[in-house]
């Protein structure tokens, strides 16, 4: 009979950056009780960003020493490694955008932070799972979480619509993951990536090859929400308009980023026998989400449904670099991510400074604060892909995946519809450099300074990345490779 058996140092090291955030969200936690209902609660933003950043350097020492953990349910790689990173990243920038839009609405609470923190611990472990239980567990914990920070501003009837209306989409997209799951055990009898991988790699052994293959389809499903990738994207633009809007932005790159390393991991790693089944259906599903994506966003005259929908459409180009399967394809992946989890973030930062989202709103704003302005236009310019910004290397990168894979027909179709993102994209900047300031328009306060801060960092690392892309490229292509 086997014995159980204690995990080793190294394997609680290789898991230590989650242990190091479930630990901080309880001290917020236990700090919050300090204050009363209306208390000002001074240093509570700066404590989570101390957690965070011990996360992260527990990620990098983690990844010095890759390898299997908890009887390789966990694998620590440098594809999990980046993740990690990048979700904490952003969870750092989510902290800093939203202490002063909490503070200013007198919402400022440690349960906020704790669930920011606990959302970030499901997204580590989706990276960094090698079971496919495990991945279930990790989207249950990200999931849970977001969906509370969604209607977190309990007075706001669009909050409490958008959270209930991410809680109901959501469940009914874990039902597809948690039945495609139950279909692999039962064809292969493991949810274990690698016994997966052996059991329909030998043809002796391997199940039907379409029950194999609506398994895979139920989990692509699963996964497909949680990427706001086509069909099932619709909830996108109304969460992120009813939520609050650094949770919105927080919500459009961390759990997107998450559930993209676990799509690589489970289809470039499990399903890998049977790729040229599902490599087919995931090129029209991206093509199908450019398309939904960008034309929908023509039509939307609210900033932040028009974000939601550009997410969705950004979701597609992604996919186009999966669909490419190849190294330069998964390092075009998490390239891409990178990039746009910063300009996107910019922009959902400038939204957060105004209480009405309308475009009419942001008429004349080069006039009222130039800075601002020329900052989003920052932003605008990347997510349209012009040159010398992130945004032009990260879509350079997954187009050139698809050329070299002959998927010709899909980046023709993709280019095209990119040329016509560039439309909304540009109404933006004519409304805030052409555009009138509005009669009687209130004056605008000066951000707060760690609202600032994400500001200059998300437009300097815009530049600064689509001047000198080199050295992000050299650690995605480095982080491209799956620990099996």
């Amino acid at each position: 009979m086997e014995t159980n058996v204690m995990p080793s140092g190294q394997e609680l090291l290789r898991f230590l950056p989650e242990m190091i955030l479930a630990v901080w969200a309880v001290l917020v936690m236990l700090w919050e009780s300090r204050y009363d209902e209306h208390g000002k609660r001074p240093g509570m933003a700066a404590f989570t960003l101390i957690g965070l950043s011990l996360a992260a350097v527990a990620s990098i020492i983690g990844g010095f020493d890759p390898g299997l953990a908890f009887r390789n349910m966990l694998v620590v790689d440098s594809f999990a490694t980046f993740f990690r990173l990048l979700v904490l990243a952003i969870g750092g920038l989510a902290v800093m955008t939203s202490s002063p839009y909490l503070r200013e609405r007198e919402a400022e609470g440690g349960e906020f932070y704790s669930l920011l923190m606990l959302s970030l611990i499901g997204q580590s472990l989706m990276a960094a799972s090698n079971e496919l239980m495990m991945v279930f567990i990790g989207i249950e914990i990200s999931s849970i979480s977001s969906y509370v920070l969604a209607g977190y501003m309990r007075d706001d009837k669009r909050a409490n619509e958008s959270a209930l209306k991410y809680f109901l989409l959501g469940s009914f997209a874990t039902g597809f993951l948690l039945y495609g799951i139950s279909w692999t055990y039962g064809l292969t009898g493991s949810t274990n990536l690698n016994e997966i991988a052996a059991v329909l790699g030998n043809s002796d052994i391997a199940p039907d090859s379409v029950l194999t293959g609506a398994a895979a389809a139920l989990i692509l499903a699963g996964l497909c929400f949680k990427v706001s990738a086509f069909p099932f994207q619709s909830w996108a633009p109304d969460v992120y308009q009813g939520a609050p809007t650094p949770v919105g932005a927080f919500l459009s790159a961390a759990p997107k980023a998450a559930a993209f390393a676990t799509l690589l991991r489970i289809f470039y790693t499990a399903f890998e026998p049977m790729a040229d089944r599902w490599l087919p259906l995931l090129s029209i599903v991206a093509l199908l989400t450019m398309i939904v994506g960008n034309l929908a966003a023509l039509w939307q005259t609210d900033i932040k449904r028009m974000l939601g929908y550009s997410s969705i459409a950004n979701a597609g180009y992604v996919l186009v670099a999966v669909a490419a399967h190849s190294t330069l394809g998964v390092s075009a992946v998490l390239f891409y991510l990178a990039a746009y989890s910063v300009m996107n973030f910019g922009a959902f930062a400038i939204v957060s400074m105004r209480d009405q989202t309308e475009l009419s709103d942001f008429n004349g704003l080069a006039r009222r604060q130039p800075m601002t302005a020329a900052l989003m236009s920052v932003f605008m310019a990347s997510l349209i892909g012009l040159p010398l910004t992130a945004g032009f290397f990260g879509k350079f990168y997954i187009f050139k995946s698809a050329i070299d894979a002959e998927l010709y027909w899909l980046v023709a179709l993709g280019l095209l519809t990119s040329a016509v993102a560039a439309f909304y994209y540009v109404r933006v900047i004519i409304a805030m450099y052409v555009k009138p300031v509005p009669e009687g328009a209130a004056e605008l306060a000066i951000p707060a300074p760690g609202l600032q801060a994400v500001l200059f960092v998300s437009a300097a690392l815009t530049i600064g990345i689509g001047v000198f892309p080199g050295w992000l490229l050299d650690w995605a292509t480095r982080s491209s490779g799956l620990l099996r």
